[in-house]
Parts: structure tokens; sequence; C-alpha cells
């Protein structure tokens, strides 16, 4: 069977790595990742006084027993006005571990899946000489694509970046940040042509592409 190959915008077509786009869509492992990147995500710095850090409250408000009312403590007990909060939020993290193994799988199944709707397409980064959003949308114009968009670059394509961050419902980012909810999370997803093979890199496990020996 043949490999699978991206559209290159400008025309002609960029063979894609089997291994890193062929792979077999696992939903419960996409499922983990993506809450483990997203929960990773999130700061954790909520936070509420309990009695015990709420100022004041220090004398006890009536005396114990003779007024009729029921008996009281402080005047920041939880149940009373500008009391302190029970149970409430504390600052804690959120992150829990997925196996690297797993990680590239989910990775790989992401990729697989782009590949497999034809919602992937490679680009010449090079050809942004200086930052031009009106370029950068009429690519995306030219190609069709659906919103979002994930803009995949290397961290040297600074400039197409800069051109493609302020297009509505398009987000662009360097290729070692890109986690699998990016991937999911977008409809359609574009690759320099420099951060394609980074990319299937990523999902095979290695920093960076294996370079051919030559006899």
């Amino acid at each position: 069977m043949a490999s699978r190959k991206a559209p290159k915008l400008g025309g002609g077509n960029v063979p894609l790595d089997p291994t890193a786009f062929e792979a077999r869509f696992n939903m419960p492992l996409v499922h983990e990742t993506v809450r483990a990147e997203l929960s990773a995500r999130r700061q954790g710095t909520a936070a509420t006084k309990t009695r015990g850090e709420v100022s004041g409250g220090g004398a006890k408000p009536w005396r114990q027993k003779g007024t009729g009312r029921a008996r009281a403590g402080s005047s920041r007990s939880p149940i009373w006005t500008g009391g302190g909060t029970a149970f409430g939020p504390r600052p804690r993290h959120y992150t829990f571990k997925v196996n690297r193994k797993e990680r590239r799988a989910a990775l790989r199944s992401a990729l697989s899946l782009h590949a497999e709707r034809e919602s992937l397409a490679v680009f010449d980064a090079s050809g942004f000489d200086a930052p031009s959003a009106k370029q950068a949308a009429a690519l995306l114009t030219d190609w069709g694509a659906d919103a979002p968009t994930l803009v995949v670059l290397t961290a040297e394509e600074g400039v197409a970046g800069k051109s493609f961050r302020n297009l509505f419902r398009v987000v662009a980012m360097p290729v070692e940040d890109v986690g699998v909810a990016d991937l999911i999370g977008a409809a359609t997803l574009l690759v320099s042509e420099a951060a394609l093979p980074e990319l299937a890199a990523r999902a095979h496990g290695r920093a960076r592409p294996r370079e051919e020996v030559t006899a």
C-alpha cells in the first residue's frame, strides 16, 4: 500500500512518514493523554480561608448561657457571615502521569487522524519575508482550511508565526510545544516543511530527525 501524502500549498505533494501518520486511532489512549495535558495546564491556585485564617473572631461573641441564643464561640465560624469557608479549594496540582510510550502512541494517533481525514497540509514558511497577516490569510483561504487551524513551525520560523498569530481561530506554535490536545482540538493542521520531520521524530520518540548515514 502506498504511503500517505499531504498536499503542499502552492503545488505538489509531500510524502508522510508511515509510522507517524498511518497509525491506528486509539481513542482511550488519546482521551487519557488529552486529559493529562489539559490537567497539567491548570494553575491550581484557587484558595479560600478557613476559620483559623480569617482575621478577627478572637473574642467569644456572647456568654455561653443565659442569653436565649445558640452558643457561639467565634464570629468567624463557617455558618457566620464573614466567617471562614468549610471544605473550600486549596492550592493543589492536577497533573497525573502518562507513560512516554503512551504519549507517543497518542501523538501518532492524532497525526494519523489528520492524515486520514485529509485535513493536513504542508507549506513553505520561508516564503514569508516579513510578517504579513494578509499573506497568511490568503494561504489558508486558498487551501480552504476549516477553523480552528493549528499552524506548526520550527523555532527559526518566527516571521511566519507572527503572520498567523493574529488571525481569527488560528493558533501558531513551535513544533516542540505541540500536544495531543492541540492536534485533536484543531479541525485543520498546517505544518511547515521544516517542522514536518521534527513532528514525525517526536512521534518516533527521537529528539530530532535521524540523519542519513552516507557511505
